[in-house]
């Protein structure tokens, strides 16, 4: 029997992970904060849960490493926070919350035997960041301290949101992200205004980079957006972002919402007799 503690806000712990409660495992349930990292056992395997909260979630990831807590760490997503998550986090493994109990017995299996191992976060995935903290994507360079963004050494005139989304972005080239995930990210979980207000900003960037590097950010089609720095030819730029006077070439991203309503009480209902229950770790 394997000792386990998770990490979640939801007010039913057993909906975070339902095949969980089918396992033979003690399983201790924490707080998703940061005053919960004291409590948490040398040997035990830690379930994060990032269903609701990815920004959140990255944050205690960080912050376990920080502590030198050689703690492995399987984080808990829907399926539409799989393209947020990357080696920068430095988790063990990640499991979507449906997961039968067979997958999840056998990722913790490997979380066990691989725990002299852990990963650690990685730096961010740029072309280079300096001493100053400047981030340099070929000609384009972000400076977080300053607010500011230039292209071959010419400012660029943005507003404050409009540089969050470029930095965010930027840091993270490559990665798709949903039109849900970067309003979580750059606008914080608190927001409370439509995802189309990420595809506007996103048209305001691309013309603010212009025509010959508006291409810089992508399109996923039925996806979302990512920053593309190593894709520079005129024929991707020209092809995949023009908008016409009725938009008819631009492919707006359908809306993965990472999130689970109402923290699914239809699966809450415990299975009488069962072998294994979910301690509160506050008590």
């Amino acid at each position: 029997m394997l000792d386990l503690t998770l990490m979640t806000s939801a007010s039913d712990p057993a909906v975070v992970l339902p095949s969980l409660t089918l396992l033979s495992h003690r399983v201790r349930v924490l707080p998703l904060n940061t005053a919960s990292l004291v409590k948490l056992p040398d040997e035990t395997i830690l379930f994060l849960d990032a269903r609701q909260d990815l920004a959140g979630a990255k944050t205690l990831c960080s912050l376990i490493h920080a502590a030198d807590l050689n703690v492995p760490i399987i984080l808990v997503v829907s399926e539409g926070g799989f393209p947020a998550v990357n080696a920068q986090w430095g988790i063990s493994d990640i499991i979507i919350d449906t997961a039968s109990p067979a997958e999840t017995e056998g990722r913790l299996r490997l979380a066990r035997e691989n725990r002299g191992s852990l990963p650690k976060p990685s730096s961010n995935s740029v072309d280079e960041v300096d001493q100053t903290g400047h981030i340099h994507c070929g000609d384009l360079v972000v400076d977080p301290k300053s607010y500011t963004a230039t292209l071959k050494g010419r400012p660029i005139d943005l507003a404050y949101k409009e540089f969050e989304l470029l930095k965010y972005l930027a840091q993270h080239p490559h990665h798709v992200f949903t039109r849900a995930q970067l309003l979580q990210e750059v606008w914080g979980y608190d927001y409370y205004g439509g995802t189309r207000t990420v595809d506007v900003h996103i048209r305001r960037l691309r013309a603010k980079l212009g025509g010959e590097y508006e291409h810089l950010i992508g399109t996923v089609r039925n996806v979302g957006y990512r920053f593309d720095p190593a894709e520079g030819s005129l024929e991707n730029g020209a092809t995949a972002h023009a908008e016409g006077p009725t938009g008819a070439q631009h492919s707006e991203p359908s809306e993965y919402e990472a999130h689970s309503a109402g923290h699914g009480r239809t699966l809450a209902k415990k299975t009488t007799g069962q072998k294994n229950g979910m301690t509160d770790g506050t008590q």
